[in-house]
């Protein structure tokens, strides 16, 4: 690690790797130009920034974040997708593409500092959308504050229709209830 360069690429990785929330190390070994092309686009369009580096560089630069057990994943090519806003998208998106290409190979992973093997990127790729399970969460917030609401209703709708029964038996007899809440 001699030229200005790698110690320059070194500090790029290791801030990535400190500011990201999720980490996806894949091996892209088959995949042509235009697969390459297709695959960063989907992966830029959900803000995943996606770069090949030497894994020498990415082991220095994750051990001085302090990142620990990515050594047996740095094997052959490696391309890194760093996401620091959703940390759900880049094992979602290489995970399909993965599955439909057959060639790119997910290697390992890290969120929120700690590695993580492809079986547990896959666990975070099955999960559902940020916007689905913050929904999920507000409803099940809403439920019981809706019943509470319908409870403390129900005796005031109790005297409402209590009343409109006692106004329906005065007409029917022959009463004006105008005329009874004046006596």
């Amino acid at each position: 690690m001699s030229t200005p360069q790698k110690v320059k690429t070194v500090e790029e990785i290791q801030a990535k790797l400190s500011s990201s929330s999720c980490i996806v190390l894949t091996d892209f070994r088959g995949l042509n130009v235009a697969q390459m092309t297709t695959l960063r686009r989907k992966l830029t369009e959900a803000g995943v920034d996606y770069k090949v580096y030497k894994n020498t560089l990415i082991k220095i630069a994750a051990d001085n974040a302090g990142i620990r057990g990515l050594e047996p994943y740095l094997e052959g090519p490696t391309a890194v997708a760093f996401s620091s806003d959703d940390p759900v998208a880049p094992a979602k998106i290489l995970a399909d593409f993965a599955r439909e290409s057959k060639i790119l190979k997910v290697k390992a992973g890290v969120l929120q500092g700690e590695a993580i093997d492809k079986d547990r990127v896959a666990e975070l790729a099955a999960l559902p959308p940020a916007e689905v399970i913050i929904g999920k969460m507000i409803g099940a917030m809403q439920g019981p504050i809706f019943g509470l609401v319908n409870v403390l209703a129900g005796p005031t709708r109790k005297l409402v229709w209590a009343l409109d029964a006692i106004r329906q038996q005065m007409e029917e007899a022959g009463g004006d209830p105008q005329t009874v809440q004046a006596q």
